[in-house]
């Protein structure tokens, strides 16, 4: 390493010769000194490189996003759409790669343009039959259509309370006190849902836009 009394002496030799030659000298006792190439650099001018990441080590969980939301009605929906509501109460329509929801009318129930011819004849293992649209049924219990669970005030669940609705879902009845939920509604497992859950529910439904439709009243099986 060279010593730094030699490297000193060396300077005021080379502003000497820098004067003679019309060169700034101070600029000159300004520079770096000369290094070895054997002379290590200093850490302070060369920094590390950052620390790669451990892939062992643990992740911070990320939080959810705005678009998920939080809330009662998004785990409304969340429950609407685990619990496939939409197979129902949604009409089902033919698209380019088979049958698929028709999301005009989410949720809306039986379409109010789609009158049903009277159901065909049940023969042997045939026990029920459904309608294209996955929202009308026959069977030995009758004739069922799936409910307009939008808010809409005149054909939907608009003028339903809370308590109306929870109640519906747990008793099997509709708005918990009138005629029993027809088939192939699965209440008997949806009632298995906390009261919590259900509120949850009713407050996605009032939440969704409403849509006018009236579904046909269920018709008993003739005796």
């Amino acid at each position: 390493m060279i010593h730094r009394t030699t490297v000193a002496a060396a300077l005021t030799f080379a502003a000497t010769l820098a004067n003679a030659n019309g060169i700034d000298a101070q600029a000159l006792r300004s520079a770096p000194p000369p290094r070895s190439a054997a002379e290590p650099l200093l850490l302070a001018q060369s920094p590390p490189p950052p620390k790669a990441a451990n892939p062992a080590a643990p992740q911070m969980p990320q939080s959810r996003s705005k678009a998920e939301g939080s809330g009662p009605v998004a785990e409304g929906k969340r429950l609407v759409d685990t619990h496939d509501c939409h197979a129902c109460h949604t009409p089902m329509k033919m698209g380019a790669n088979g049958p698929e929801p028709d999301m005009s009318l989410a949720l809306a129930g039986h379409p109010q343009n789609l009158v049903m011819p009277p159901p065909p004849k049940l023969e042997g293992p045939w026990g029920w039959v459904a309608a294209s649209t996955n929202t009308a049924f026959a069977g030995p219990w009758g004739i069922s259509y799936s409910i307009n669970l939008t808010p809409d005030a005149e054909t939907g669940l608009g003028k339903w309370q809370e308590n109306e609705f929870v109640q519906a879902i747990k008793t099997g009845k509709h708005l918990g006190v009138g005629r029993p939920i027809m088939p192939p509604m699965p209440w008997p497992a949806y009632r298995n849902l906390t009261d919590t859950q259900l509120r949850a529910i009713y407050a996605y439904l009032r939440s969704i836009p409403p849509v006018k439709n009236k579904v046909p009243d269920y018709v008993p099986a003739s005796r």
